[in-house]
């Protein structure tokens, strides 16, 4: 594997710092980010949209026929600091938190915010989201706490399985987050059995919307991508081989300019997303 992809192992003891474990007397203190809304990418509706305007947080979205040297696109990429991102917290403590929509004034009094501020907004859009039923060919979970993410990622892929974690990594500081980025190395697929994707959702501590469609394929790529100015990200892209079941609607269909089932959509991933992998043996 690549030196910037973290192994299981490497991503307990480096990557993990990156999502340290919250502490009780802080989880109250943090504020949801603003305009954070995270992304569920079989979910997500052309309200990145708005006339002729495109959101550029939905600019992640290419064609599988663009994944190849030499192609320039346009995407969305933000390297946050991890000091400042929600921390993520031990069983133990999420699960002393409530979380459900029937206790919705309890969490805003919890985390003592008011109820039409941004961040109570946040709250109730991601337990929303949690809320859900799951798609057609989807199976899902949101991911609390570091323990329950490990747990559905096994229970998934096989509790004697080979796991692996991957994600996007920056090789430089980087503060612009849309930009253009060239491919500038052949994409290298991750050859893989199954896998769990988990998307980062806007709350006072890390939730993780954390899923998978097993009748579907999905195909993983390590990317080197370049900006114009020598930035380096190697990311992690995703190509979805069958988007029949998804929502018509679906930002992708709008700004690929194709219809459902047509053809594979690909994605990058955030670098606060993670992707846990059963490889092939």
């Amino acid at each position: 594997m690549g030196s910037g992809f973290a192994s299981c192992c490497i991503f307990l003891s480096v990557l993990l710092p990156a999502f340290m474990l919250g502490q009780g007397r802080n989880v109250r203190r943090h504020r949801v980010e603003e305009g954070s809304t995270g992304l569920n990418y079989l979910r997500q509706a052309s309200s990145s949209i708005d006339g002729d305007r495109i959101d550029p947080s939905g600019k992640i979205f290419f064609k599988m026929e663009d994944l190849k040297v030499g192609k320039t696109m346009a995407i969305y990429l933000t390297n946050k600091d991890p000091s400042t991102s929600p921390h993520l917290l031990s069983r133990e403590e999420a699960n002393s938190i409530p979380f459900s929509s029937a206790k919705m004034a309890q969490i805003i009094d919890f985390f003592r915010f008011s109820k039409d501020s941004h961040q109570a907004k946040a709250i109730e859009y991601t337990i929303k989201q949690c809320e859900l039923e799951p798609l057609e060919d989807e199976l899902r979970f949101c991911a609390t706490s570091l323990e329950s993410m490990l747990d559905y990622a096994s229970s998934l892929l096989g509790k004697k399985a080979q796991l692996q974690v991957f994600t996007t990594t920056f090789v430089e500081n980087s503060t612009v987050p849309f930009r253009n980025y060239t491919i500038l190395a052949v994409p290298e697929r991750i050859r893989s059995t199954k896998m769990v994707a988990c998307h980062t959702l806007p709350y006072p501590y890390a939730v993780f919307y954390c899923h998978n469609t097993p009748k579907s394929e999905t195909r993983l790529f390590k990317v080197l991508l370049g900006a114009e100015n020598g930035d380096r990200v190697r990311a992690l892209a995703a190509c979805h081989m069958d988007t029949s079941r998804w929502d018509v609607d679906h930002v992708s269909f709008q700004l690929l300019k194709i219809k459902p089932g047509s053809s594979p959509v690909c994605h990058v991933f955030p670098p606060d997303n993670l992707v846990w992998v059963a490889l092939s043996a």
